[in-house]
């Protein structure tokens, strides 16, 4: 398991409940090894971003900030969230119908007691981490045939 660089995130970490705690432990580990597979992401921050921990690609800037979390007011169930104005959780409602439950456009909702869909959700935490440099290659693309 990747070290905490942020205390704030670490003690974050720790205020779940241990059966949660382990859910978005793995969760975290998920978007570190996505983002050390794909070479246009570079470093990620770790931080917190509305309480929640959050992942920014500060110096790349190749993507959009995932962030993920659970309420105490939900206690079956955690998330990770999206930019709500990206598209992205639209995209993945029509790639992954089945493998997921969606909160509006802004989250992928996974209950407690089930399995995450790992493959899927590592092409979607790619796809939010790669968002930016992908539109700016589609930009040039488009350029370059004009």
């Amino acid at each position: 398991m990747k070290p905490f660089s942020d205390p704030a995130v670490d003690a974050r970490f720790r205020s779940y409940p241990p059966k949660v705690r382990a859910k978005m432990l793995a969760l975290r580990e998920l978007v570190f090894d996505t983002a050390a597979r794909s070479p246009d992401v570079g470093e990620l921050q770790e931080t917190l971003k509305w309480g929640e921990p959050a992942y920014v690609t500060a110096k790349s800037k190749s993507g959009s900030t995932v962030r993920m979390d659970w309420k105490a007011r939900a206690p079956h169930q955690y998330a990770m969230y999206f930019h709500c104005q990206s598209g992205l959780v639209e995209t993945f409602r029509t790639l992954f119908p089945k493998e997921f439950r969606f909160e509006g456009n802004r989250a992928l909702v996974f209950a407690l007691d089930e399995k995450v869909p790992k493959d899927a959700l590592a092409f979607c935490i790619d796809a939010a981490l790669t968002l930016h440099s992908r539109k700016k290659a589609s930009v040039r693309r488009a350029q370059g045939a004009a």
